[in-house]
């Protein structure tokens, strides 16, 4: 470890960060190394290391004979001066080099508030921050994770975007890397030929210009890359690396437990929801094989609680069987099952007898919408009778906490709507006195809402977000109406919502905008601790940007998106079926009910394996 960060660690908060050293850390000889990798995850550890995507491609990459890859995360504000005042380039944590000297830097980024913390890593590693000051091969800025599905706003900063998932193309890319360097070729000629790994978006490749009006008039492939880039997925998930073997931190993170990916994709359709588009179709692991990865992942790093994840984690066909073989082993060893991600209209007795038997919390549901009509128009498929039962039997059982999950300000919401989410609490009270059979303890309902934002490939891409103060009107109306006693109610701040939806909807001209304000100080911009909406404001009017142009706009379907290049296989007429829908209040069925055609399933051979 270098002298200075020895310095310097006991002057900030939680050193563990910075210092790696964790059990399962990969280490390799640089000697027998020819390719470096720097993994970097554009937040704090805390959030990096609870990434299970992180660390899947973490073994992935490290698997490969010759290849080291190493992680990085973003510092906290008190680590980054200190690093800037002793002259500390960004490091990572298993060899403690500077990441300017690896041949690639490669971000996993799954939320776009995280892009001004990429822009200051590259900045804090000494690497130039545009693509186009950066000539040679190496270092090679790549990035991946669910922002990409978009990647727009950070066109100007990448070499590539990989689309999807990236077990494979992670390899591929890795591997004509490698090639490059060999035969010498040169960046542009490397950046060509890797526009045709499917999945791989190359920005600099492509020409967009615009309309007077600020939209996009066309986007042009050049020198052979495919007009549309196609998602890359695991077509077979037991064929797909699971990490066993994984880190385990030396410092307390966010998800501090063996996480257990049971599948891939989601059934239900919900109209809002980007994962639910871009993660189709359906992939399910074998329950045996799971056993397995449970068995082990938990033998090999000690830990003592399991999450069972997915998106929906209750729409696992073999759930309860799954519960069932892990019965005896989680007994011995102490360990407790949490699944997250519950449908209310599939918690059943079964369910929760086998969540009983760990340690008891709280149970999370999400109904997303205050009343019938406006479930319907999101495509929700669930009934406040579902929601209720769950919620009665779990109370029979001996829950007494309840999380409930809705968002304010979804395409034709009414005050009626609003009004409806108290209502629901109530009757989720009511419920709790009809069926707890120990009432001593109280009951606790917690409230949350958080603001719709438009994100691109769902059937709501092209509406707009309600302005501030409209949303902030919606909230105090709820918070007014929310009178039922044991009820609390916590809404998500309405800046941070807003420059979400501005980023996600935005288009390459907003680099300028995003550099901006990160010289303006926006950095951790994911953190109310650091996200300041004056200095965007301030970004965008230097930059001579509207931001309401993003957010607020209702777009036209016969608009090009900035995002049109880049597909994660559901038929743009789909989505547009979709939207229309929701305006009829017409409810779509789930994939496992009937295949409704999106598209998704040419990705696995025509078949989705519900």
């Amino acid at each position: 470890m270098d002298k200075r960060l020895e310095r310097i660690l006991p002057r900030v908060q939680k050193p563990a960060r910075y210092v790696g050293g964790e059990f399962n850390a990969i280490m390799k000889d640089k000697s027998k190394v020819d390719t470096r990798v720097a993994f970097c995850f554009p937040d704090t550890y805390e959030i990096g290391m609870s990434n299970l995507g992180m660390r899947i491609l973490y073994g992935v990459m490290n698997n490969i004979e010759g290849v080291w890859c190493e992680r990085c995360f973003a510092p906290w504000g008190d680590m980054e001066q200190e690093m800037r005042n002793a002259n500390i380039p960004l490091y990572a944590l298993e060899s403690f080099d500077p990441i300017k000297d690896f041949d690639i830097i490669a971000f996993s980024i799954g939320y776009e508030m995280a892009f001004p913390a990429m822009v200051d890593m590259l900045d804090l590693a000494g690497v130039p921050l545009h693509a186009s000051e950066r000539t040679a091969l190496t270092p090679l800025v790549v990035a991946g994770g669910t922002a990409m599905y978009n990647c727009e706003p950070i066109a100007d900063f990448i070499d590539l975007a990989l689309i999807g998932e990236g077990e494979e193309m992670d390899v591929e890319l890795i591997e004509l890397h490698r090639q490059a360097r060999r035969e010498g070729w040169s960046k542009h000629e490397f950046l060509v030929c890797a526009a045709q790994i499917p999945g791989v978006y190359v920005p600099s490749l492509y020409d967009v210009a615009y309309n007077d009006d600020g939209t996009v008039k066309s986007i042009t492939a050049n020198e052979g890359a495919p007009k549309v880039v196609l998602k890359r997925i695991m077509r077979d998930m037991d064929k797909a690396y699971y990490p066993t073997k994984t880190i385990v931190p030396s410092t307390e993170i966010v998800q501090d437990r063996v996480s257990l990916e049971l599948f891939r994709g989601c059934i239900r359709g919900c109209r809002f929801c980007q994962a639910g588009y871009v993660y189709r179709p359906v992939r399910n692991r074998s329950e045996e094989l799971l056993r397995g990865y449970a068995v082990e992942a938990v033998e090999d790093s000690g830990y003592q609680d399991m999450t069972l994840s997915s998106l929906s984690t209750s729409d696992y066909p073999h759930l309860v069987e799954l519960c069932d073989d892990l019965e005896d082993f989680c007994a011995q060893r102490h360990v407790t099952l949490a699944l997250p991600s519950l449908r209310a209209d599939n918690f059943s007795m079964a369910l929760m007898e086998r969540l009983q038997k760990g340690r008891k919390t709280g149970l999370t549901f999400a109904p997303e919408a205050g009343t019938q009509r406006l479930r319907d128009a999101i495509n929700k498929n669930l009934t406040e009778e579902d929601l209720l039962e769950s919620c009665r039997r779990a109370f029979a059982g001996g829950y007494s906490a309840v999380k409930l999950y809705f968002m304010l300000g979804l395409p034709t919401e009414t005050d009626e709507d609003v009004l409806g989410i108290a209502d629901i609490a109530a009757h989720v009270m009511h419920a709790w006195r009809e069926s707890a059979l120990n009432k001593t303890r109280g009951v606790r309902i917690t409230v949350s809402t958080s603001w719709f934002v438009p994100k691109p490939h769902t059937a709501f891409q092209w509406e707009p977000q309600i302005p501030i103060e409209e949303y902030e009107r919606r909230v105090k109306l709820l918070r007014e109406a929310m009178n039922t006693k044991s009820v609390t109610y916590n809404w998500h701040p309405s800046p941070t919502s807003f420059m979400e939806a501005v980023i996600s909807c935005g288009d390459r001209r907003l680099g300028k905008v995003i550099e901006t304000a990160w010289r303006k100080g926006e950095t951790l911009s994911a953190w109310e601790d650091y996200f300041d909406l004056s200095r965007w404001m301030e970004a965008f009017e230097e930059c001579g940007l509207d931001p309401h142009f993003y957010a607020n706009r209702r777009r036209s379907e016969d608009e090009i998106l900035p995002w049109s290049m880049i597909s994660c296989g559901v038929a743009p007429g789909y989505l547009k079926r979709e939207h229309a829908l929701s305006y009829e209040g017409v409810t779509t069925p789930d994939c496992r009910t009937h295949c409704n055609a999106c598209g998704a399933n040419c990705l696995v051979g025509g078949k989705c394996d519900v």
